[in-house]
């Protein structure tokens, strides 16, 4: 399958928004459990701009903070970084399944040594069953 790619400026900051779409040959929970934002996950297994990915505080089942960490790139022109955001998923009666977060500041995770505190504007992806 192909993935299209859109965007638009945002009316928000100085910058654009992106949208990514696709339709998979995979189940929806299949294709969840490559993407979905958990601590131990598969989304570092493949994804080259995500190092690590551990809760920082977990708020309910379905609300929780935390820490994403991206190695180093374009020769390590561009240091490592790493966002904190509060991240909430959710599973809707006809099997939609969805992430979205935005940037937070948390007590329990200062910046750290080695890494540019990124800021992540408000996010996430839908996981849609088609027929």
């Amino acid at each position: 399958g192909e993935v299209a790619v859109s965007w638009r400026p945002s009316s928000e900051f100085a910058g654009n928004l992106y949208k990514g779409e696709g339709i998979l040959p995979a189940s929806p929970q299949k294709v969840w459990e490559c993407i979905k934002p958990v601590a131990g996950g598969l989304r570092t297994k493949w994804d080259q701009n995500v190092k690590d990915f551990e809760v920082i505080e977990a708020i309910s089942d379905t609300v929780s903070i935390c820490r994403t960490t991206t190695p180093s790139a374009c020769m390590r022109i561009i240091s490592p970084r790493e966002f904190v955001d509060v991240v909430v998923m959710k599973q809707y009666e006809d099997g939609t399944m969805q992430s979205a977060a935005t940037n937070v500041e948390h007590p329990l995770c200062p910046p750290q040594p080695n890494f540019v505190r990124g800021f992540n504007y408000p996010c996430g992806c839908f996981c849609i069953p088609v027929p």
